[in-house]
């Protein structure tokens, strides 16, 4: 019996980095749901299990900080990736204390290279 496909959610703001980032995780046989905003994603969790969560952290609503801190709160292990243009120490770090399993600098990172570390940390 084949495996079943892995869930993730993409939480991005940024409707062509959230399409490009579907389109391509969907051609890797993923199931993909995607949330515009910090709440969206709140809302979509209280229902929903994932097998991954990647998250920009400067959204609208709620931020991807406030996301990740309120995931971990409710206990829920759900592997998270975070995928920002803030490439300060200290917020790599931030994230990384709330639970951030990886962080990556988009403007620096190739989709390849996401979805690449994705499919690592699902293996």
């Amino acid at each position: 019996m084949p495996e079943a496909a892995k869930k993730i959610l993409i939480v991005e703001d940024e409707k062509p980095m959230a399409r490009a980032l579907e389109l391509k995780l969907t051609h890797h046989g993923f199931l993909v749901q995607t949330a515009g905003d910090g709440q969206e994603a709140l809302t979509i969790l209280a229902d929903k299990k994932f097998d991954l969560i990647l998250l920009d952290l400067i959204m609208p609503k709620i931020d991807g900080f406030t996301v990740l801190k309120n995931i971990r709160e409710q206990k829920n292990l759900t592997p998270v990736i975070v995928l920002s243009n803030l490439s300060q120490e200290e917020d790599t770090k931030r994230a990384k204390e709330l639970g951030a399993k990886g962080f990556f600098i988009k403007s620096n990172t190739p989709i390849a290279d996401i979805i690449g570390y994705v499919k690592e940390a699902l293996m």
